[in-house]
């Protein structure tokens, strides 16, 4: 039966049929040869959904469609701008570090490649910097969407692990603002090595003027965060919090989003929820067949046979997770792989936490390494342009964080150093 659903869905990702659709009849034909009651699909595929934890996911999407158009992303752009803008090279350096901000409450890349790449890959380009490069940076910047908490990927993997998701968040930082750092360090040399923003500082604001007009921006993830650790709001509750102050923010002090605009952020919102949603509902319905069948317990023992050490698993996952983020998208990935390699990892006594992050940083990729990059796909709509053009300006960006990702995986105390602190473990 396994066998028979792997191939019915790798024909349906060469018939270039949706993700969520290849899964969903995969394991129908799988509920088919074993005659069992198709009831057993719709009885799966609700109970995959029906978790309070995923109640988070369609807020902070919500909250970052609000944020771009209430006038609080392009806020954080200038007072990126007013930080790192004055140095050569500082207006992609701005685009990462906006990024970095942006995602202490998105939790989405997409999301995030919207709304921060809106307003910098035009900038971007404007300055002199080539296209396919403004949009290959967004993309990739983007990616610390789901890497910096809250983070909807680690919801998935703390719901399919069943592991704290405050302690996913909490792990995020280290890693986050690591990758954030080496991408923010590439740009700068890579600029000087090309000669580009030399004029990047034209027109930014002081740092005192962009802080006063940021201040309520800037507020929010103070707000969630601090709400999250202090243990005012757990992390679903925060998503609502944040929806709410999004909007204060943006109909009464900024005053930038009408009555009018409501319908078309929501109907945006709902559209991008129901996609993922709909992803999650197959791949629990996949995840149970191939339960049911002994596959997890196959592959673990399998994997604990083969790769004797942690240092060899953590290897071969890493191998495996990268082409499988290629062809697999994030969601569909973390809530069909999650309950297979946590398990086995623990085996190999590698903390889930620490695993989790592991496998978030390396599925994040998947967003940006062709053929289905959705942060490609959102970079190159943005900046008008061909999937083919960025490959050559892409490459460097992806060795950039699968560097990154080596020293996530092998160095555990950039994930669980401030985690330990705050829970005192």
């Amino acid at each position: 039966m396994s066998v028979v659903m792997l191939c019915t869905m790798v024909l349906c990702f060469a018939l270039t049929i949706s993700v969520a659709v290849s899964i969903g009849l995969s394991a129908i034909v799988g509920i088919q040869i074993v005659n069992a009651n198709m009831l057993i699909s719709v009885k799966e595929m609700f109970n995959s959904i029906n978790k309070f934890p995923l109640a988070a996911i369609p807020f902070f999407i919500l909250a970052g469609n609000i944020m771009e158009t209430g006038g609080i992303s392009r806020r954080l752009v200038e007072f990126a701008k007013s930080i790192v803008g004055g140095v050569q090279g500082g207006l992609p350096m701005t685009c990462v570090l906006t990024c970095m901000i942006f995602a202490a409450v998105s939790g989405s890349s997409v999301a995030t490649t919207f709304a921060i790449g809106t307003i910098l890959i035009p900038a971007l380009i404007k300055h002199g910097y080539p296209t396919p490069y403004a949009a290959s940076l967004q993309a990739t910047s983007a990616e610390l969407g789901v890497i910096i908490p809250p983070s909807i990927p680690m919801i998935l993997y703390g719901v399919s692990a069943e592991v704290s998701i405050g302690e996913l968040f909490i792990a995020g930082f280290g890693p986050g603002l690591f990758i954030g750092a080496a991408l923010m360090f590439w740009v700068w040399v890579y600029c000087k090595y090309k000669g580009w923003g030399k004029n990047d500082g034209d027109s930014r604001l002081g740092f005192g003027k962009a802080t006063v007009q940021a201040s309520w921006a800037l507020m929010m993830p103070v707000i969630i965060l601090g709400g999250i650790y202090g243990g005012i709001f757990t992390p679903t509750e925060a998503s609502a919090v944040a929806v709410f102050y999004a909007l204060i923010v943006g109909m009464v002090i900024y005053r930038e989003i009408r009555l009018q605009d409501l319908f078309i952020i929501l109907r945006k919102s709902v559209l991008s929820s129901a996609v993922i949603m709909f992803i999650i509902a197959n791949a629990g319905l996949f995840a149970f067949l191939i339960t049911r069948a002994g596959v997890p317990d196959a592959i673990g023992h399998w994997l604990q046979d083969v790769l004797k050490s942690p240092a060899y698993f953590l290897l071969g996952v890493n191998a495996a997770l990268f082409l499988i983020g290629m062809f697999i998208e994030t969601s569909a990935a973390i809530i069909v792989l999650a309950p297979i390699l946590a398990p086995v990892a623990v085996h190999f006594g590698i903390d889930p936490v620490h695993f989790g992050l592991v496998m978030v940083v390396n599925l994040a990729l998947g967003m940006i390494t062709p053929p289905f990059g959705v942060n490609l796909f959102a970079a190159c709509t943005v900046a008008r342009i061909s999937l083919d053009r960025i490959i050559k300006d892409l490459v460097p960006f992806v060795l950039v964080i699968l560097v990154c990702l080596m020293v996530v995986s092998y160095v555990p105390a950039l994930s669980l150093t401030l985690r330990d602190l705050v829970y005192n473990k």
